[in-house]
């Protein structure tokens, strides 16, 4: 059997890409993320068959991250996404949440609402950055706190991009208490929604987390994971007339937050 050490190899073998990348750790890289794809849990074949490389290279990888706990291996042989990537997670949460703080003071500068950024963590949405409206009335949610999807605007964004069978088995997973009178509890007017969401560009909650609150929000395109940024005021304030002139801004500051979050992954040299 290869030690972790084995891999030191082709460690030193630039990617084929001829980008001066480090081949195995592209490598295991790579297979961190399908892993993530098939849902956290997969078997050597599959990651073979997904990935195109060989069992032998596959299995070597996997033995040094599994010693490294980024990776654990299930009595039943198949692999699973190891504890240690939890700290990583949510160190890089709060880094997205610090990159996204200057465009949120923006969204509040153009708009006078509280500003907030969210991701899709699991089956739950969590808020990493907020900036506070400066009006005496204004909305105030945690950073950290985590919230159902269906019953406020960044998870009917985050959700509109996803499969209904998807967007069904999660339902199905958290249920849909009722945060308002006006929460969708049901998953058909749930999916009817997201609908709206994609044919309108943007999602809405009325009322449905908290009564007297508006919330508009669109999902960050093209982002590394699920994020997306909203605003939310008194519905009094947060109007039809007032969601035309919001929602134009909204795109264009979440489009360049994606071309941010995009080059902060760039080489810099």
């Amino acid at each position: 059997m290869p030690t972790p050490s084995a891999s030191s190899t082709d460690a030193a073998k630039p990617a084929a890409g001829g980008g001066g990348g480090v081949q195995s750790l592209e490598r295991a890289f790579d297979l961190l993320e399908r892993m993530a794809d098939a849902g956290g849990e997969v078997g050597l074949s599959e990651l073979s068959v997904s990935s195109g490389l060989p069992l032998p290279t596959i299995h070597r990888l996997m033995r040094t991250l599994v010693s490294c706990g980024y990776v654990r291996q299930q009595p039943n042989r198949r692999y699973a996404l190891g504890p240690r990537l939890i700290r990583l997670g949510e160190s890089a949460s709060r880094l997205l949440g610090t990159w996204a703080r200057p465009y949120l003071a923006r969204l509040v500068e153009e708009t006078g609402e509280t500003a907030n950024m969210a991701l899709l963590d699991g089956d739950e949405i969590v808020y990493v950055a907020q900036v506070p409206s400066k009006h005496s009335m204004r909305m105030f949610t945690e950073v950290g706190r985590r919230v159902l999807p269906h019953s406020t605007g960044v998870g009917k964004a985050l959700l509109a991009g996803f499969p209904p069978d998807e967007v069904r088995s999660l339902l199905a997973r958290t249920g849909m208490p009722a945060a308002t009178e006006k929460t969708l509890t049901t998953p058909d007017g749930f999916l009817a929604a997201l609908e709206d969401v994609r044919r309108l560009g943007y999602a809405v909650d009325d009322n449905e987390q908290e009564i007297g609150v508006r919330c508009l929000a669109v999902s960050v395109p093209d982002s590394p994971t699920a994020a997306a940024i909203s605003i939310s005021g008194p519905a009094g304030r947060v109007t039809e007339e007032a969601t035309e002139k919001i929602v134009p801004v909204l795109k264009q500051v979440a489009i360049e937050l994606s071309a941010a979050l995009a080059s902060s992954g760039s080489p810099s040299h």
